[in-house]
């Protein structure tokens, strides 16, 4: 059974920094793309990053340059480390997951693109 489990929320102040962590286990595929999602309060959830089982990501034009998405896999980790919080980044972000033969190849920032989820974890930004 596949687990995602996310951490590592918590408040910051306007320009500082986060780094969300989430904890996989339950699966041995080897092709796999993996990714970042938030929802702000009020609004539909959002693609934020991915990262394919090869290493390559894609980062969403909003937090380009300050975000980054990598993973420990010697650790079943995936890590989004936020810099230059903003406000706007206020919101429950969570760790997604999708398991398929090409990776993130031909997969956008979409929801409806990944079929495991984690629970979320809070982060809110002060001005």
């Amino acid at each position: 059974q596949v687990q995602l489990v996310e951490s590592g929320g918590g408040s910051a102040q306007s320009g500082g920094s986060l780094r969300l962590s989430c904890a996989y286990s339950g699966y041995t595929y080897s092709m796999y793309c993996m990714g970042w999602f938030r929802q702000p309060p009020g609004k539909e959830r959002e693609g934020v990053a991915t990262v394919d089982s090869d290493g390559s990501t894609k980062v969403a034009d909003l937090v380009k340059g300050r975000f980054t998405i990598y993973e420990d896999k010697a650790k079943n980790t995936l890590y989004l480390q936020m810099n230059s919080l903003k406000p706007d980044d206020t919101a429950t972000y969570y760790c997604a997951a999708e398991f398929r033969r090409y990776g993130c190849y031909g997969l956008g920032l979409r929801v409806s693109d990944f079929g495991y989820w984690g629970q979320g974890t809070q982060v809110t930004v002060s001005s």
